[in-house]
């Protein structure tokens, strides 16, 4: 043991350190459950087979013959038709607007040409914009296929295949940064939105000039809109920064307004301060107001649909993730920058960002009035 090291020294220290961390709930949440709470989600959640894509069916032929190609999609674990078409214009509005990630068309042609012995072509429209969705409904949609040909080989003793004919909209080239990017956007500024609100007023509180401020005519919603103001244009300034460096650097293309996706962002980034307000009322120090900030962003990340489609999730978790305003935001985002979406097929989106900004800023604004009185 090294001279002059107490052991006895120590191990007093150790103890009132322990007692420290017994008497701070804060601490034992973060370090026991948190990570118990994020393994259960991301464990169950997480699931990198591409399974129930969402998928919409326009069947010109109308026959038995179709009905028992779709009837071969339905059953199928990897597709799950939501819905039937009639016209290709509502197809092709089906996966704009982002309720649909594929869609197949069979022509009207086809069960004629499966009785004169002539191939026959299902045309499969993939949306490009979920890269991992994309290559997977490729693959399975041509196992279908081969699957219906291979089925009258044996059974009818002739060979009358069925072809499929693939299309991936959007992002045909299936680039990654047209995939991750338009959604890393959307992180990252809800990253920086949450945590330099939260810091903002609990910087006040480690200073001690939170009370003086209200020692001045300055009033509660006034300190909170002067407060979060600054820091709404700072994240419109980030964002469309990164858009451009993401235009220009990685070369992924814009195909709708930008200023659309911007309006979508407001109620976004409205939710976003709304939230860093709430961490704020629970931390009195910036280091747990950074660890509040970074416990939210990890269910986003995860649960948002960035990395992983949500269609492949539980059920539970599908409906968790439509209340995390991250999963309307990345939707959005890369419906304007990928699928050309515009304010029609979009607009849902805006009013459900726009519900959740009102509630997340009510509840946040009635804890911090509580907390001064």
């Amino acid at each position: 043991m090294p001279a002059g090291l107490s052991m006895q020294r120590a191990y007093s220290v150790a103890r009132k350190e322990v007692l420290h961390i017994l008497r701070d709930p804060a601490t034992l949440f973060f370090a026991l459950f948190i990570p118990l709470v994020e393994m259960f989600m991301l464990g169950y959640a997480i699931d990198t087979n591409v399974r129930h894509v969402r998928t919409v069916v326009l069947d010109l032929a109308r026959t038995q013959e179709s009905r028992r190609l779709v009837q071969g999609f339905e059953n199928s674990e990897d597709f799950r038709v939501v819905g039937e078409v009639f016209t290709d214009e509502a197809l092709s509005e089906k996966i704009v607007s982002g309720q649909a990630r594929v869609g197949v068309k069979i022509p009207e042609d086809y069960s004629r040409r499966l009785a004169a012995g002539k191939t026959a072509q299902v045309l499969i429209l993939v949306d490009g914009s979920e890269s991992s969705v994309a290559a997977e409904a490729v693959n399975v949609g041509n196992a279908i296929a081969l699957r219906e040909s291979l089925g009258r080989v044996l059974g009818d003793k002739v060979s009358l295949p069925v072809e499929s004919r693939p299309r991936v909209l959007f992002n045909p080239d299936t680039r990654s940064a047209n995939f991750f990017i338009p959604g890393l956007m959307v992180v990252l500024t809800q990253m920086m939105g949450v945590m330099l609100s939260a810091g903002a007023i609990v910087r006040e509180k480690e200073r001690g000039t939170l009370e003086q401020l209200f020692m001045t005519p300055v009033r509660a919603g006034e300190l909170i809109l002067g407060k979060l103001s600054p820091y709404l244009g700072l994240m419109f300034i980030e964002f469309s920064m990164i858009a451009l460096f993401m235009h220009v650097v990685f070369q992924v293309p814009i195909h709708g307004y930008f200023t659309t996706l911007l309006a979508v962002f407001l109620p976004f980034v409205l939710a976003m301060l709304g939230l860093g307000l709430w961490i704020s009322t629970k931390a009195n120090t910036r280091d747990a107001a950074m660890q509040l900030a970074m416990a939210t962003i990890m269910p986003a990340i995860f649960l948002s649909g960035y990395v992983f489609p949500t269609d492949s999730m539980p059920v539970f978790f599908q409906y968790v993730a439509q209340l995390i305003p991250t999963t309307w935001m990345i939707d959005a985002a890369r419906g304007v920058i990928l699928r050309g979406a515009g304010w029609p097929e979009l607009r849902v989106h805006a009013a459900v960002l726009w519900g959740m900004a009102a509630g997340i800023l009510l509840l946040s604004t009635l804890r911090f009035h509580k907390r001064l009185t």
